[in-house]
């Protein structure tokens, strides 16, 4: 049974407000909201960042030259442009200038080791990268696998305000330390050009011509062995999951919102309720490079957003801080939690403390990736992920036979359909795993829906590991592992969290006479796998539980380590 329709709900007839039911969602490329938004609010503010800020005039003008200047170095239609930037306005002009010239973006996480960024950029083969001067020495070390035609190098000063940039050149001994922390050197090499060269020799080019069919976005994600694989999103599932996102935010006011952006620009999530969404609305992106406490109070302080996307984790660590210090976060109106679970605890003391809602969504990276959201305005279901979006289809499936549909209130597989799902996987025979040949997308989440048409999640099919709204595979970790001598073998797990959703543990099984510590395991995950991969909790044990062909019994290991813990909290009487 699929979710019910709007009118078999009479409280939400009228929620979202004035949706006809023959709604369309635009078939244009992505970069007709930048253009759209340039022409109804030239002098509005659309980035604010370190102090700078960029009109969307300035925004256009910056993406038009920086495409030419990419045009200039080869880069045309069809080609993939890797970009390995944190939250700072040049990801928002590269990515809209790539697509400028019909290019297809790949976003990669700046913070990436050189294994990680190699398995990408192997995979998606692009004919540019454009990232930080302190990743250009890295990008570089991959030539001899990752045939590149150039490296853009930018820096964490480019837009910084001319009298910030005027100071850092003093010669005194803060101003040299600081430019060591924002300034790297670019080596000399032939391929490598400066992001403000670039854009000074650079004359403005016209759109390319660009179906909604194309790829806009090559976004990497990973499936139950840890593969990592390019889903395809093309121009018309993010303008739709744009447009469906602004559609649930009824009160949204198109010039005058403002969108704090703590969430990474080059996580699906970020990109489409945070970027996307925001110029949509020709509204302003507020960007923050990180998540510090301290940091995102200060901002909203002074900033003032409206809109504040984010994950559980961030909601738990403001509501902590605000309960010991308050702060004056009245600009909130709107906060929609998604990536991984939404305790109902959280949920209460962070509006309680905050004045603003905060809801829960779900998504996926194949669906752009939102499909599900609790009402903004209106009823709401803790602990449930909401209601379709508009133009979004969802039932439950039998998981052995998705062909199935269940009843409801059934548990099954989660499966959608609408306009954000996506093309298939980039080189992967994988998309028919997940792709039925109707249009329905199965999640890989375990669901269930009640008889009002919400839906909630009951567990994941997936061993996948969300800690802090990243993805981690255990796969990975794993194989990491299988290279430390005295490792014989391990196995990853994720155990609850009370600040990160899910932390990781591995039980490790040494090899006969190994003399092997925790802090030996960690920092050989260190070495070669991004922060939050690496495991906070280490086991050794003799031997591991086998399923009958021999396989480590994950489950298993996650029960027992449940049971201890539950044990646990009973004797010393702590509250989970």
């Amino acid at each position: 049974m699929e979710s019910a329709p709007a009118d078999d709900r009479p409280w939400l007839a009228s929620y979202p407000p004035d949706i006809p039911a023959d709604f369309d969602f635009p078939q244009v490329p992505l970069t007709r909201l930048l253009d759209d938004a340039a022409e109804a609010f030239p002098s509005a503010p659309a980035i604010s960042a370190d102090g700078s800020v960029l009109t969307y005039a300035e925004l256009r003008g910056q993406v038009d030259r920086l495409a030419g200047g990419l045009a200039g170095l080869g880069i045309g239609a069809g080609d993939r442009v890797a970009l390995l930037l944190p939250n700072c306005p040049q990801h928002v002009i590269a990515f809209f200038a790539v697509l400028r010239l019909g290019g297809v973006v790949v976003p990669g996480n700046p913070l990436a080791t050189a294994d990680e960024l190699r398995a990408q950029l192997v995979d998606a083969a692009p004919s540019a990268v454009i990232c930080l001067d302190r990743t250009v020495g890295t990008v570089v070390g991959l030539r001899d696998d990752v045939a590149v035609r150039a490296i853009v190098a930018t820096s964490l000063v480019d837009y910084r305000p001319a009298r910030d940039r005027l100071r850092l050149r003093l010669p005194t001994p803060g101003a040299r330390a600081e430019r060591r922390r924002l300034v790297a050197h670019v080596p000399h090499h032939a391929d490598v050009f400066h992001w403000s060269a670039l854009l000074r020799g650079a004359t403005a080019v016209p759109q390319a011509s660009v179906d909604p069919n194309d790829v806009a976005v090559l976004q990497y994600t990973g499936g139950t062995t840890g593969v990592s694989k390019g889903a395809m999103l093309t121009h018309s599932n993010l303008v739709a999951n744009a447009h469906q996102m602004r559609l649930w935010l009824p009160e949204a006011t198109s010039g005058a919102e403002s969108t704090l952006t703590v969430l990474p620009l080059f996580h699906v999530y970020g990109l489409t309720l945070c970027m996307l969404t925001t110029v949509l609305l020709a509204s302003r992106l507020i960007l923050v490079p990180r998540f510090d406490v301290d940091l995102v109070l200060d901002t909203i302080e002074s900033e003032r957003p409206t809109l504040f996307p984010g994950v559980p984790p961030i909601y738990h660590a403001l509501a902590d801080a605000l309960r010991a210090k308050p702060s004056d976060l009245s600009s909130l109106r709107t906060c929609v939690s998604g990536a991984m679970r939404l305790p109902p605890e959280v949920q209460q003391r962070f509006e309680a403390l905050s004045g603003a809602t905060l809801v829960e969504g779900y998504g996926t990276t194949e669906s752009s990736p939102a499909t599900h959201c609790n009402p903004v305005r209106g009823p709401r279901r803790p602990g449930s992920i909401g209601l379709p979006l508009p133009g979004t289809s969802a039932r439950i499936v039998d998981s052995d036979d998705p062909t199935r549909v269940l009843a409801v209130g059934e548990t099954g597989e989660l499966a959608v359909k609408g306009p954000q799902v996506f093309a298939g996987y980039w080189g992967h025979a994988a998309s028919e795993q997940v792709l039925l040949a109707d249009g329905w997308l199965l999640t890989g989440d375990l669901a269930m829906m009640d008889r009002d048409g919400w839906f909630r999640i009951v567990d994941r099919k997936k061993d996948l590991i969300i800690a802090g709204g990243f993805n981690i595979y255990p796969a990975e970790i794993e194989d990491v592992l299988a290279g430390l001598d005295g490792v014989a073998e391990s196995c990853v797990i994720g155990m609850p969290d009370r600040y990160r959703g899910e932390t990781v543990k591995v039980f490790v099984v040494p090899s006969p006479g190994a003399d092997l510590s925790e802090d030996d395991v960690r920092a050989h995950c260190s070495a070669a796998l991004s922060a939050y991969k690496v495991p906070k909790l280490v086991e050794f044990r003799e031997a591991l539980p086998r399923t009958a062909v021999g396989k480590a019994l994950r489950r298993v290991l996650l029960a027992e380590e449940l049971a201890r813990q539950e044990s646990s909290d009973a004797t010393t009487g702590r509250r989970t």
